[in-house]
């Protein structure tokens, strides 16, 4: 390593965010990028640690001390080039992944990891800024003809590389722009969409065609679209959200997130809410239910929007503030994490099961609780009552959507819901399609579906080529 000692001398530094009283009057970013210098400060904490579980943390498996050294030294164009070879987006990483890495940092036994995440994120953005990531496109075509349904993160991945690979790719979007989940979920505040818009212009200019407003299995049928390419690669993630089947959810005011925060992005992007029913949290006692990313995602949406109140509800308890490091590290840890969302006026409640969604002429009025303990039974007399104008359902995602292509392809499902295929070969049991991702995996996060796009381009490319040509 460069600086053997740096861990020793120099601390833990992250960016930090605007005030919360000036970023909740915008949907823009907030976190402020370190100075040049003290990346590569940070960068030399790395220690040579003997082997890197850093490594094992990343889902793409990023090089992460070799680029932590690249930058020290002040190669950026090296660590680019680097961070590339594992990961086709860490744009989009940089600002959105919980960062499992830093969880396995040696340092963290510590509470003192390397800013992994920061350090990526600057290389990358530095990268656009100096004009070094520009397309790549193939030096021969193959002359296969490839469907990627879906333009999520795995979608995206998948295409770039088997576009790379000499591919003639085809992407599929039913919405009105490529991203997926990306676009229409995370919030402007958390990644602004522009960073989507010019990977997709470089895709674009490495042959990658993207047909957006175009729903498979409605507008263009399954099977013309099996017939009509040598590969198609399922990659439509798992949106079938987890609902809660109690008395009054039929009442108006009861939404799943996922009909909550594509509407403010497309009010973001200027795009139609495509939907007769706008959700605003203008005024009103919003409830969110669901302690996840989703859920604090909700949070700064409704606080933005200008809500007189934000409580988010749990059901398990409360984690502890710090976890025990020599039972949990390097695996990620299970502690209680608070988001910037949350610091921007929220209140959380932990173990509580919601009964009932009473309302008044038809709307959501309030919600009848009661605590839980940690087996999940009911605590006696401990009933009490939330105000509720607005509830928002984050309680994540059981599976894709079954209705329409999966029926139409009629893939096998695993015992969860998804298509089933493994991680080897990516195949379903449909000959030629392929499946990764949210829609393969089930849920989870951005930086996995990234992995699995790449995978599966690789599998597909060795099913058409017998060899690949893609690097591993």
């Amino acid at each position: 390593m460069g600086k053997v000692t740096g861990f020793l001398e120099i601390d833990r530094q992250d960016r930090k965010y605007k005030p919360a009283a000036d970023r909740i009057r915008h949907y823009r970013e907030f976190v402020i990028p370190l100075s040049e210098e003290t990346t590569r400060n940070q960068a030399s904490r790395c220690m040579d640690c003997g082997i890197p579980f850093c490594h094992n943390g990343c889902p793409v498996n990023n090089q992460i001390p070799d680029w932590n050294d690249l930058v020290y030294h002040g190669e950026w164009r090296r660590a680019l080039v680097n961070l590339h070879s594992t990961n086709n987006f860490p744009e989009f990483t940089g600002r959105v992944c919980p960062a499992p890495c830093e969880a396995s940092c040696t340092l963290n036994l510590q509470d003192q990891p390397v800013t992994i995440k920061t350090i990526e994120c600057a290389i990358v953005d530095r990268g656009f800024e100096h004009g070094w990531v520009v397309p790549e496109p193939p030096k021969r075509k193959t002359g296969k003809r490839i469907a990627v349904v879906g333009s999520g993160p795995a979608g995206l991945a998948a295409a770039q590389q088997l576009g790379r690979a000499g591919h003639d790719v085809h992407v599929y979007e039913k919405h009105a722009k490529p991203g997926g989940l990306l676009r229409y979920g995370i919030p402007d505040f958390k990644m602004e969409k522009h960073l989507i818009d010019r990977r997709v212009q470089q895709m674009e200019a490495e042959g990658v065609a993207f047909h957006c407003g175009v729903h498979v299995g409605v507008d263009l049928s399954a099977d013309d679209l099996v017939a009509g390419h040598d590969a198609v690669i399922l990659a439509g993630g798992a949106e079938q959200p987890r609902d809660l089947p109690i008395p009054g959810r039929e009442l108006r005011g009861v939404h799943f997130a996922m009909d909550f925060l594509p509407q403010q992005n497309r009010r973001v992007s200027g795009e139609p809410l495509s939907t007769n029913e706008p959700i605003l949290a203008t005024g009103k006692h919003v409830v969110v239910i669901g302690g996840g990313d989703t859920g604090s995602d909700c949070i700064g949406t409704s606080v933005r929007q200008g809500a007189l109140s934000v409580t988010q509800l749990e059901i398990m308890p409360r984690p502890p503030e710090k976890e025990h490091k020599l039972l949990t590290w390097p695996d990620w840890p299970l502690r209680l994490r608070t988001s910037s969302s949350h610091e921007e006026g929220s209140a959380r409640e932990f173990s509580v099961l919601t009964r009932e969604f009473e309302g008044k002429e038809g709307a959501v009025k309030a919600l009848r609780c009661v605590r839980v303990d940690g087996k999940m039974q009911e605590e006696p007399g401990s009933e009490f009552k939330i105000k509720a104008d607005l509830v928002l359902l984050a309680m994540g995602f059981v599976s894709p959507v079954r209705e329409g292509l999966l029926e139409a392809l009629a893939v096998d499902l695993d015992s969860r819901g998804n298509v089933a295929a493994d991680t080897r070969v990516y195949q379903s049991s449909r000959e030629k399609v392929f499946a990764c991702g949210d829609m393969r995996r089930g849920q989870s996060l951005v930086v996995w579906a990234i992995r699995e796009g790449r995978q599966c381009a690789h599998a597909v490319d060795d099913f058409l080529m017998g060899e690949t040509n893609l690097p591993r």
